[in-house]
């Protein structure tokens, strides 16, 4: 079946639906959830021998204290269940006592070796050992160590008594959160992902700057390419329309933020610029009639979309079959994107370039 011309008649009008989507899209952005990879906390996976209620789990679990979200569903190997506990003042102030540890230590560990050489160094150093003998000791206090930082003689057995209270911070925490499961929780196994607030900062920071730079080395590419100022902003407003459009549907759906997710966010932008820059070649390379060429670039991109739409429609269906996690994320933003790339390429990015590309001929 032959697919009718859009763009004879007021194209124009063309351009209003992605608007339309953008705008709602920017309604419900703020809605997005954050995902252990980004906020921190622990979530722990269970594999059951049989189902049980994830309501009843969850309020036993909060009479001891925890406060959990509990999701029970069956895969095709059996049933499964994640607890996701939030990020723990404990280890909050844990961090930001390593932290501080961290930043003092270079420079007692020096002044500790001028005051063994030289003893008119020993009251600079005695007044930095104070210092991080607090740090030292608010932190043996969090592992419930039963030393003081004054009772160590040296800057390296403080070092590593430091680090192992850290790590008791974070074993506690753990023991915690799996001693109450182990109470009302029958499993075959069981798994715990604690990101900490360091490295969650981290992540968001890297997040950030992935997504920064990639907006800017494309837009550098696409000018580069074209030479041409309209048909270069075309394809950047579209790649970001589809970002925003994958992203209100995160916010729309309860699609969490997390690691798998933004990587198909990003995974968007490619596949944004690809059509982008098809649409774009075949107004500005070849000849003939402006709409029957938006025309027959819209065929090949329709299919080359329609090919990813599949593909990720399948892996969509698995995930909800599976509950796998980073399968339903990945799936869900991806298409939303592709379907919103449809919308932008072909409604807003192409009405732009038929403009440019008409108003180019009538001069």
């Amino acid at each position: 079946m032959e697919l009718p011309n859009i763009f004879r008649g007021n194209y124009k009008l063309l351009a209003i639906p992605p608007l339309l989507l953008v705008l709602v899209a920017l309604y419900f952005i703020p809605q997005i959830e954050m995902g252990v990879d980004f906020r921190g906390g622990t979530l722990i996976s269970l594999t059951l021998d049989h189902a049980i209620d994830s309501n009843e789990l969850q309020t036993q679990l909060e009479s001891e204290g925890l406060g959990v979200e509990v999701r029970v569903f069956e895969t095709a190997v059996g049933y499964k269940a994640e607890i996701e506990s939030p990020q723990s003042e404990k280890l909050l102030r844990a961090e930001e006592l390593k932290d501080e540890f961290e930043s003092l230590l270079p420079e007692a560990s020096n002044l500790e070796i001028l005051a063994e050489m030289n003893s008119s160094y020993e009251a600079e150093y005695q007044e930095k050992r104070n210092e991080i003998n607090a740090v030292a000791n608010e932190m043996f206090e969090l592992a419930g160590a039963n030393t003081r930082a004054e009772l160590i003689e040296s800057i390296t057995d403080l070092e590593r008594t430091f680090s192992e209270s850290y790590k008791k911070v974070y074993s506690d925490y753990q023991t915690a959160i799996t001693g109450p499961i182990d109470k009302y929780v029958d499993y075959t196994s069981i798994s715990v992902q604690t990101v900490s607030p360091m490295l969650s900062t981290h992540f968001i920071e890297t997040a950030v700057n992935v997504a920064m730079w990639s907006a800017i080395l494309s837009a550098v590419f696409v000018f580069l390419f074209f030479r041409v100022i309209v048909p270069s902003i075309a394809v950047i407003l579209g790649a970001a329309c589809d970002i925003i459009i994958a992203l209100g549907a995160m916010g729309l759906f309860g699609i969490p933020l997390t690691l798998p997710a933004f990587a198909a966010l990003l995974m968007l932008v490619g596949y944004s610029l690809d059509t982008d820059i098809l649409l774009t070649m075949r107004m500005l390379k070849r000849r003939g009639d402006p709409r029957d060429k938006a025309h027959d670039a819209m065929k090949t991109g329709l299919t080359m979309s329609l090919t990813g739409i599949i593909a990720f429609a399948t892996l969509f269906v698995l995930a909800s079959v599976t509950h796998i996690p980073t399968y339903y994320e990945i799936s869900a933003v991806a298409l939303s994107g592709l379907v919103g790339d449809m919308f932008a390429t072909w409604g807003l990015n192409a009405v732009m370039l038929l403009w440019y590309v008409e108003r180019k001929g009538e001069q």
